[in-house]
């Protein structure tokens, strides 16, 4: 009996990718950048694991150990993009070379006017590329008078609705970005994603933790369909389930906090004796890479390496952690989008031995690995490291 804990660090990157340059990313590295802008980062488990080993000892706080308990390296994204769907995809086998559709003047008008009409809004606010929080501070006033939605994109291939839980209601909301969904299936507009928010002013104003994605159906096979078909459940944590569209998932858990994520990671060991336990951490991108606030960054990262010495001792000898990222968003970067930069490659099994892992030049060696150790077929795309 086998099992594999991946666990994803929503956007921390770890330096340029080979072609940062031409995603206008050039010089972007989320965890040094972020180090230094911080004074250092205290990360003793990921530390000991050989993090600063990657880099050796670029990441201020965190430097090269003699002896590392878990192998190391990082990855580069074979894809063409830079975006959560294109990411996580890539990790389960799926290269996509060609790149999801982005709006920087946003959505079409007959588009719109088609969208408004099917859905059953009279009308709608906005329709360009902004930054949720600040969008809804600008326009959640009168979007509450007028209970027309908020739409807006950014750089990356995303329909975002943003709506009052209680003025327009939660469950109207979910309805529309489900009909939405199917309506930009033709464009392959990669995620429709709905932003409820709550307050009575500008300033009181916040988006709560019911936001919902909803992605385009991935591609077949896949690591997570070919995990399913030898027999091992796949267990999704965050917004791992909605990433993928359910498929290839047999249960699922939102949730609320990173630090929600990784008790669901540790409460779950006992329940699943094998096969694949996939988490994604989304605070770090949500809360503080897009707001660009390094000192909360940072503090997310030490809570979560303080949870992760809470799970690195319940492990079993035939388990094997797996900590990455799927994509960068360097918090001291110009801009407030994702950035094009290799990922993390943390690799952990209380049987094995270390090893630098090297530049794997796909994340999709992610998936391949997981296949390998729970002996399910290999996917089209990826190389196992194990």
């Amino acid at each position: 009996m086998k099992r594999v804990i991946i666990i994803v660090l929503d956007s921390v990157g770890i330096g340029n990718a080979p072609d940062a340059a031409a995603f206008g990313d050039e010089g972007a590295n989320t965890l040094v950048n972020l180090s230094r802008a911080a004074g250092s980062l205290r990360m003793p488990n990921m530390q000991a694991l050989g993090l600063g080993n990657i880099l050796s000892g670029q990441i201020e706080g965190c430097p090269a150990v003699s002896a590392p308990a878990g192998s190391y390296g990082r990855m580069i994204e074979a894809s063409n993009g830079k975006d959560t769907t294109i990411g996580h995809w890539e990790m389960a086998g799926i290269i996509t070379t060609d790149p999801f559709p982005t709006f920087p003047d946003g959505f079409p008008i007959e588009f719109m006017q088609q969208w408004a009409n099917d859905v059953g809004v009279e009308g709608w606010l906005c329709n360009l590329p902004a930054s949720g929080t600040e969008i809804v501070r600008q326009l959640g006033e009168l979007h509450c008078q007028t209970g027309l939605p908020i739409v807006y994109t950014s750089a990356d291939s995303v329909f975002q609705i943003a709506a009052h839980e209680e003025h327009f209601g939660l469950q109207r909301l979910y309805d529309i970005c489900a009909h939405t969904r199917k309506m930009l299936d033709p464009l392959r507009v990669g995620r429709v994603i709905a932003r409820p928010f709550v307050g009575e002013s500008a300033d009181t104003f916040v988006r709560t933790a019911n936001r919902h994605d909803y992605s385009l159906v991935p591609p077949t096979p896949n690591a997570l369909t070919l995990i399913r078909k030898a027999g091992c459940p796949v267990f999704s944590i965050g917004k791992i389930k909605d990433v993928f569209a359910g498929v290839g998932i047999s249960d699922a858990h939102p949730t609320r906090s990173n630090l929600e994520g990784m008790k669901l990671v540790i409460d779950a060991l006992p329940c699943f004796a094998n096969g694949l336990i996939f988490a994604n951490l989304v605070e770090f991108d949500s809360s503080f890479g897009h707001r660009r606030d390094t000192a909360g960054y940072a503090r997310c990262l030490e809570e979560f390496d303080a949870a992760l010495g809470e799970l690195i001792p319940r492990l079993a000898p035939n388990d094997l952690l797996l900590i990455t990222a799927d994509h960068g968003n360097d918090p001291t970067f110009k801009g407030t989008d994702h950035t094009r930069e290799m990922v993390p490659l943390i690799s952990f099994s209380p049987k094995r031995k270390s090893e630098d892992l090297g530049v794997r030049t796909t994340f999709a060696d992610l998936g391949a690995t997981a296949c390998a150790w729970l002996g399910a077929p290999m996917p089209k795309c990826g190389t196992p490291f194990v």
